[in-house]
């Protein structure tokens, strides 16, 4: 994913299309003086969908559309007719985008596959025509209804990367080195912090014709629950990962305490994340020796399946899929 390119939000105002009025027609024949009311209905407005599509991985086709305005429905006419329909907008989004109510933050829904669709902005009703309007004592109706109009309203799409295992860790752990090792996904790669700013996909070949997604979120930092850092900008991406592997430098000051940092940060964000399946792979382990690797062992958190790895020489990477492959399919 080019950075460039890749946009997880956008704001976008939408206005449905308004309905059509009914039409106040009466029925005007050769020897038919009096042929009653044949007014026909307006027709709805358009509506404003959004549908879910394999073909699209960012919402930058959105971005820069500020407005997404749908037609109005046509009014009714005489003989009964009923107006056209104004045309739906169709906003076609990548799986894993949510969309919110910009005024309450209220999740209205998830596209989570292909062709799914949801109106999330509906078009006005059309009227009904005053052939609806006669009664017995009311045989010539002169009135119809007019058309519902359009709503206006701002909504907010999030784009949640899905993928089946999301590496987590600390800027320079070594995520993007290991992605562009085990995939061809090709990240920006820099001896510092934070160079991935979006999260990055890659497809990962696994024994034969399997294979894994893997993601590269950006680094978290201490405080990224509140903000802090990118904050909410790349936590949501993990929420849609079925099993997180946390990536922690093998010189860091402290493993134990670093994985601690960062499950603490995912439970302030959403607590329901610790419930996802879990790998710790201790990385740039290529200069350690077997001893220094059963010392370091000995200081690993005991809950979790743990392994030492070098994504620069290819130490246990095959190992490491292994293991990723058995965690997804348990």
């Amino acid at each position: 994913m080019a950075e460039s390119n890749f946009v997880d939000y956008v704001k976008i105002c939408c206005r449905s299309g308004k309905g059509g009025a009914g039409s106040r027609h009466f029925r005007r024949e050769k020897f038919i003086e009096k042929g009653g009311p044949d007014g026909g209905d307006g027709g709805r407005g358009g509506h404003i969908i959004v549908r879910g599509s394999k073909n699209v991985w960012t919402l930058l086709h959105l971005k820069y559309r500020k407005h997404v305005i749908a037609e109005d429905g046509q009014c009714g006419a005489g003989a009964k007719r009923t107006g056209a329909q104004g045309g739906d907008e169709i906003l076609e989004v990548p799986l894993g985008t949510v969309a919110k109510d910009f005024e309450t933050g209220r999740v209205e829904f998830e596209i989570t596959e292909e062709g799914q669709e949801f109106i999330i902005v509906s078009g006005g009703r059309g009227g009904l025509g005053n052939d609806h309007f006669k009664t017995s004592t009311n045989q010539a109706p002169d009135y119809a209804q007019p058309g519902e109009p359009g709503k206006e309203e701002w909504k907010i799409l999030e784009l949640k990367v899905l993928a089946d295992v999301g590496l987590v860790g600390f800027p320079n752990a070594g995520k993007s080195t290991l992605l562009s090792v085990v995939s061809a996904a090709k990240p920006e790669i820099a001896d510092y912090p934070f160079t991935t700013l979006v999260p990055n996909l890659g497809m990962v070949r696994y024994r034969g014709d399997r294979s894994f997604v893997m993601a590269d979120i950006p680094g978290i930092i201490e405080g990224a629950a509140e903000g802090r850092g990118l904050g909410h900008r790349f936590l949501r991406h993990i929420e849609r990962n079925s099993t997180l592997l946390f990536m922690i430098a093998c010189d860091s000051k402290d493993i134990a305490e670093e994985y601690g940092v960062l499950v603490n940060e995912l439970k302030k964000y959403n607590p329901e994340l610790l419930h996802k399946k879990r790998l710790l792979a201790i990385t740039k382990c290529d200069m350690l020796d077997d001893v220094m690797m059963e010392q370091m062992r000995a200081l690993l958190p005991k809950e979790l399946p743990a392994i030492f790895i070098s994504a620069v020489s290819g130490m246990n990477v095959d190992r490491l899929k292994d293991m990723i492959w058995e965690q997804i399919n348990s």
